[in-house]
């Protein structure tokens, strides 16, 4: 049912995201287009012809836990070990720990590419990618010797442990403690919880990236350490050696991505788990930051992959149900030509297409910020992708869980069945909106961190871009009234940034109260510009010109209107108490 939209993707980063020009202006050395396409185009075949024909087995069977041994569904092993000897696990990884050494933006498309054939199978190597990148940024070289190229090969992979019973996005009240050993190791204690893949028979080790505390820390995330934390012990020659003091007490029984087994993970039953410092003392979320940053725009992708396959999925069930009679045609016709299936459809399509976009740009930026050729485009870059990164993570999941639902919608009564596979989509997608940092806390980064940037210059760049964008599309033929909203939905976003910025100074909680609405907002404005960008490349097709004057006409029109509801403030929350009071 599912296939790689490899076309749309590498379209997305060429004439969206400007990988070409990167590519064009040395940003990634001898690397050339025909390259970039042939991976990507092999890891759509890939994912096409082994990953994706175990998403309804990884759904209905799940994984297993029983002692603390979880078993993964019929045929993840196998497929997992093909993926590995393909060499996937290290596509952004250099070449000489192993790896491709390709630009991000390109393994944030293989990552979609992962997710779209099954979600459970990809957040395995979306923790370890993660992992890998936390490892080469501040690691010390005997750790880096000793297990990066096993996490760039996917021989090991790799976890995130953060969150605790009493502390979920609030890292201020986690608990678990480290204390010295003596030897240059530490002894881990405490209880982590949502660990994606702590316990998995997928590989040979398990690489815990852990957050705890040492003796005398200062108090809130300014005490946080960072620590590896083996499954198992490595012996100095690289061999496996005795388990370490770490178990996976239960998984969870969750909605969606089933799967993959969410852990509880125990540390130090029996006198502490080995463990070793990454980075320095007391500055454990610097080195953590690395991994959520890189896991919070694969999430992103995450929505994008799911909306496409839901899509994918919906678009053929409505040419082949036949229901009722649209226009003149004699008979019953294929509910596909009914309008309002064409306007579901279509808000799929665009919307996961725009999400794509906004992704693919920030993926881009982040190369950039490494790899461009001027300090001045280097720090640019870095600005755009911080800018962007919320909002690529929560609106593009956001759009994910509305495709999902819309997919359903499009089954009817059908789409409530699990045997047609529709209500999966909507279970796995609603996960991508609370992890990694819940939409709404995205929403106040974004706000209260992101916009400042620069002095504000960068959110005024983006406004630059999407208004030349839509000065583009103006008159264009086919492109309706594309230009004019576009430029109503900047114009908005503009009216909304120099509010938050002024209320940010003055007004907190009335920043606040607009936050979520400035994201929706932002993603409205910049998703439309991307869709518009892509229709106005030599290349498009008429398809890509109407998706993109439906998402201007049918979709960004609610963007003023957004804009109106962050610039009245907290005002009308002031009655919150006495509307949620309980009932006596």
């Amino acid at each position: 049912m599912y296939r790689s939209p490899v076309e749309d993707i590498l379209f997305s980063l060429r004439h969206v995201a400007g990988l070409d020009e990167a590519i064009a202006e040395g940003a990634f050395g001898d690397l050339d287009a025909d390259t970039v396409a042939s991976v990507i185009g092999e890891a759509g075949r890939f994912a096409t012809e082994v990953i994706a024909p175990l998403n309804r087995t990884g759904d209905t069977q799940g994984a297993k836990c029983e002692n603390g041994v979880v078993t993964s569904p019929q045929g993840f092993r196998d497929a997992y070990q093909q993926w590995v000897a393909g060499g996937w696990a290290g596509v952004t990884a250099a070449p000489e720990q192993g790896g491709m050494g390709l630009p991000h933006s390109v393994n944030f498309a293989c990552s979609e590419i992962w997710n779209g054939a099954s979600m459970g199978f990809a957040l395995c190597p979306l923790l370890s990618e993660g992992a890998l990148g936390a490892l080469n940024a501040y690691a010390s070289p005997e750790l880096k010797e000793t297990y990066v190229k096993r996490l760039a090969s996917g021989e090991w992979t790799g976890t995130m442990n953060l969150t605790e019973p009493q502390a979920g996005s609030d890292l201020n009240a986690v608990r678990a403690r480290a204390e010295p050993a003596g030897d240059g190791s530490y002894r881990v204690f405490g209880q982590k919880i949502f660990i994606t893949y702590g316990e998995h028979d997928l590989a040979d080790n398990i690489v815990h990236l852990v957050l705890a505390r040492l003796p005398d820390a200062p108090a809130g995330t300014r005490g946080l350490s960072l620590f590896l934390v083996p499954k198992f012990l490595v012996r100095p020659d690289g061999s496996l050696g005795q388990r370490n003091d770490v178990r996976c007490a239960s998984i969870e029984h969750k909605l969606g991505i089933h799967a993959s087994p969410t852990c509880v993970m125990v540390y130090g039953d029996n006198g502490g788990a080995t463990g070793f410092l990454v980075g320095e003392e007391n500055r454990g979320l610097a080195a953590m930051f690395v991994m959520m940053n890189s896991a919070r725009l694969s999430v992103g992708l995450q929505g994008v992959a799911i909306a496409e396959r839901a899509f994918q999925h919906a678009a053929a069930y409505a040419r082949d149900r036949k229901q009722g009679r649209a226009g003149a045609a004699p008979g019953m016709s294929p509910i596909v030509e009914h309008p309002d299936v064409r306007r579901m459809l279509l808000t799929m399509k665009a919307s996961l297409q725009a999400a794509r976009g906004i992704c693919h740009l920030t993926g881009v930026a982040i190369d950039l910020s490494r790899h461009a050729a001027t300090k001045e485009a280097r720090e640019a870059a870095a600005e755009r992708a911080s800018l962007l990164t919320p909002v690529a993570k929560a609106w593009s999941t956001d759009v994910g869980d509305e495709a999902a639902s819309l997919g359903v919608q499009v089954h009817g009564g059908m789409g409530y069945i699990e045997e047609t596979g529709a209500a999966q989509h909507m279970r796995d997608a609603r996960i991508a909106g609370i992890y990694e940092g819940t939409n709404g806390i995205q929403a106040v980064d974004l706000v209260t961190r992101k916009i400042t940037l620069g002095g504000g210059r960068a959110v005024q760049r983006e406004i630059a871009f999407i208004r030349a964008i839509a000065s583009d599309a103006a008159g264009r033929d086919g492109f309706g009234a594309t230009g004019k909203r576009l430029e109503e939905a900047a114009g908005g976003l503009e009216r909304a940034t120099a509010y938050l910025l002024d209320a940010l100074a003055n007004d907190q909680d009335a920043a606040l109260a607009g936050a979520y609405a400035y994201l929706k907002l932002f993603g409205l404005a910049l998703g439309g510009a991307c869709l518009a960008k892509a229709a106005l490349a030599p290349e498009a097709d008429a398809g890509r010109v109407a998706l993109a004057r439906f998402f201007a006409e049918k979709l960004a029109p609610v963007a003023p209107g957004l804009a109106e509801t962050i610039l009245s403030g907290d005002a009308a929350l002031s009655g919150a108490e006495a509307a949620l009071k309980e009932v006596a």
